[in-house]
């Protein structure tokens, strides 16, 4: 249990699309639209490990043509928010917007996120801890998962907050959003490789 719960910790907290956009909306746009975006990507977060769990996943998965074109799609559309955080300027803009992207984003958000799916996918299908019985360890790791999530994305949420309110260089805030999306990039291309 201790080595799923520290596994989730890790797979969790590196910057990925959910925690970069959760930072991004807490820095454009404040700390309550920043909790209404990470109540729908909570929800969502959750709908994406039952589909995995249950196999829901993998079966439209397996459909060739229908895991392209989701495949295809996230990956434009997670390269896109990571060319918008990469030329944003010198201002920490994740989201150019004059709108928060609000509970509905946040729930629709992890649907297109191909970490989502390879995080929950590894999670789940690995580290067994209970062996008597899957359905109490399933439901023990959506409690452990839950637990460690909300922490966590509060943490991005108050990072995006916190580093608004500093007022950094040009030059830093640049920096900053460069380093944003290449984590970002790399890490949307692992999770889509390892779908492969």
């Amino acid at each position: 249990m201790i080595a799923f719960a520290a596994a989730l910790f890790f797979l969790i907290i590196t910057p990925g699309p959910g925690v970069l956009t959760t930072a991004g909306v807490g820095s454009g746009f404040g700390y309550r639209a920043g909790l209404r975006f990470l109540a729908g990507l909570f929800i969502s977060t959750n709908l994406v490990a039952l589909a995995v769990v249950t196999g829901v996943a993998a079966a439209l998965f397996s459909v060739p043509y229908l895991r392209s074109i989701l495949l295809y799609a996230s990956a434009a559309y997670l390269f896109y928010l990571a060319l918008k955080i990469a030329f944003s300027g010198s201002k920490i803009a994740f989201i150019g917007s004059d709108v928060a992207p609000g509970f509905l984003i946040g729930l629709a958000f992890q649907a297109i996120n191909p970490k989502a799916y390879a995080v929950n996918t590894t999670l789940f299908s690995g580290f067994p801890f209970w062996p008597d019985s899957i359905l109490v360890e399933t439901a023990l790791k959506f409690l452990i998962m839950n637990v460690v999530w909300v922490p966590v994305h509060l943490a991005w949420l108050f990072a995006g907050v916190y580093l608004h309110r500093l007022d950094l260089p040009d030059r830093t805030l640049f920096i900053i959003n460069l380093l944003m999306a290449t984590s970002m990039l790399i890490v949307v291309g692992l999770a889509a490789w390892s779908q492969f």
